[in-house]
């Protein structure tokens, strides 16, 4: 088993823009209607949406790679790129997904420890990220790895309004 982490950069674009694509649609497609789907997948990961935040010297992107194969990928943001005011001291986990055929291999774990790695590096004492209320599997994932919940933001899906838990935690 070998799993390699490796920074994103600008010719990752397509790859990028592809298990983006692929690893939301298939973690939400069966709970939100084909509309919503088609509309949030068109704004999110629209070529020059994610050649922004390729960009943003406030984001990073990451890959994660098991014996070769793309397994799945990592967005952390600091400072402005947050999607929420949190504050100087916390880095956002904004985007952690493996596809499918990659799930439970523990690579969600060396993603989670990359983003820690990353806050360190950054000095900042809190990581923080917003779950899908309705994602039980990612939830208890994290508050596995020691999250706890500290609040709620909307979400939208489209057309549709939704609730993200914020989730955060402490550094050591």
């Amino acid at each position: 088993m070998t799993i390699k982490i490796t920074k994103c950069s600008c010719e990752d674009l397509q790859v990028l823009q592809k298990i983006s694509i692929d690893t939301f649609h298939d973690t939400f497609k069966d709970q939100n209607t084909p509309e919503n789907m088609e509309a949030y997948l068109g704004k999110a990961f629209h070529l020059e949406q994610l050649e922004g935040e390729l960009a943003n010297p406030s984001s990073d992107i990451y890959f994660i790679n098991y014996n070769e194969e793309l397994a799945g990928y990592l967005k952390v943001n600091v400072n402005d790129a947050q999607s929420e005011k949190m504050g100087e001291e916390f880095l956002e986990i904004e985007r952690i997904y493996i596809r499918n055929q990659f799930q439970n291999y523990g690579l969600g774990k060396h993603l989670l420890n990359k983003a820690i790695e990353v806050a360190m590096d950054k000095n900042k004492s809190k990581i923080w990220l917003g779950v899908w209320e309705k994602n039980r599997k990612a939830i208890a994932f994290y508050n596995k790895m020691g999250f706890i919940q500290t609040g709620a933001h909307s979400f939208y899906m489209g057309d549709e309004e939704q609730t993200d838990f914020i989730m955060s935690k402490t550094l050591a």
